[in-house]
């Protein structure tokens, strides 16, 4: 589609014409020879002499010529454009992190599929958190992963295939073979400091208690509360197992949720933490912050360039014109003297 950023520049077309109709002719002062007997001799023809102008005839095309040369300055002018596709350009309104458990016990094959086989339980973390990452187009997604240590495997960023990948890397024990909550909430603090937005998830998920963190959980959370960040919580595993390591600390996930607005969700299966992944949704839904616009091209130089290819050959045949008059000037006068 074509339109007219400047239309108002239409209304120069008659300019021309105007200044040709009503503003006096161009004078200039030129020598002359000057004649003792002027006075006796327009006495004697009969005419009164006064001030003029020479006024250059033009023929029919030279009018046209110049009438279509103003009309495409006056287009170009109004500055006519090309209006491209709509183009949606999305910009995160919230930054997400997920903190997974990479400790030893995420390695016990006790996490059900959806077709009733168990699977390793980052495995089925991972089948299950795909998904869900997936839908986050547009936002800012972080990845961290702990054990005895807390590590940043992706910081924030909207490169989600990137993401996915580094998680598939991803395996148990990398990080340690203990857990430490709080470190990961602290280091999901440091990452939030350079977001820009006020909308900050974090969306912690553990199979076990914290046994190596150098801060309490429950006061890193209370700091991220400050930091306006809030904590969904996720326990995967068993909370009754004998082994106080790989027991989930329901008390504490909870404790940290609440402590930030968040929520605690528990799944051992793949249809439980998919349900989990669904609930998330709803209560924290995509945060994107659209903005639509229209490209435009200018075509100005178009019309412009044009209008000076009209004139270079108007100035051509212009010239061309008076060469050939003064050729045929000069053979009459010979042609005259010869005779």
């Amino acid at each position: 589609m074509i339109d007219f950023a400047a239309p108002w520049a239409f209304l120069l077309l008659p300019l021309p014409f105007l200044v040709w109709k009503f503003a006096p002719a161009h004078r200039e002062r030129v020598h002359a020879l000057r004649v003792p007997f002027f006075q006796q001799l327009v006495e004697a023809i009969g005419i009164k002499p006064g001030s003029g102008a020479v006024v250059l005839d033009r023929n029919w095309w030279q009018w046209l010529l110049g009438c279509a040369i103003w009309a495409l300055i006056v287009t170009a002018m109004a500055r006519p454009e090309y209006e491209g596709d709509a183009v949606t350009l999305q910009n995160p309104a919230r930054d997400l992190i997920v903190a997974v458990d990479i400790s030893g016990s995420m390695e016990q094959v006790d996490f059900i599929a959806g077709n009733g086989e168990k699977m390793e339980r980052l495995e089925g973390v991972k089948r299950v958190l795909k998904p869900f990452l997936e839908g986050r187009e547009g936002e800012r997604v972080a990845l961290i992963v702990f054990g005895t240590k807390a590590f940043v495997q992706a910081p924030l960023t909207t490169d989600l295939d990137t993401l996915l990948e580094l998680l598939q890397q991803t395996d148990v024990g990398m990080a340690g073979p203990h857990t430490a909550l709080g470190d990961a909430i602290g280091l999901a603090i440091r990452q939030f400091e350079s977001s820009e937005v006020e909308q900050r998830l974090l969306i912690l998920l553990s199979d076990g208690s914290d046994t190596a963190s150098t801060m309490s959980p429950v006061n890193a959370a209370a700091i991220a509360a400050q930091r306006n960040v809030k904590i969904l919580t996720i326990g995967v595993g068993d909370p009754d197992s004998e082994e106080k390591e790989n027991r989930v600390d329901v008390d504490t996930l909870k404790a940290i949720a609440k402590r930030t607005g968040g929520e605690f969700y528990f799944a051992n299966d793949e249809k439980a933490l998919a349900a989990v992944y669904e609930q998330i949704d709803k209560l924290a839904p995509k945060m994107v912050d659209s903005e639509t616009y229209r490209p435009h091209h200018s075509l100005a130089h178009w019309p412009l360039g044009l209008a000076l290819l009209l004139g270079l050959l108007a100035l051509a045949a212009r010239l061309l014109g008076n060469g050939l008059s003064a050729k045929l000037g000069t053979k009459i006068t010979t042609r005259r003297a010869t005779s």
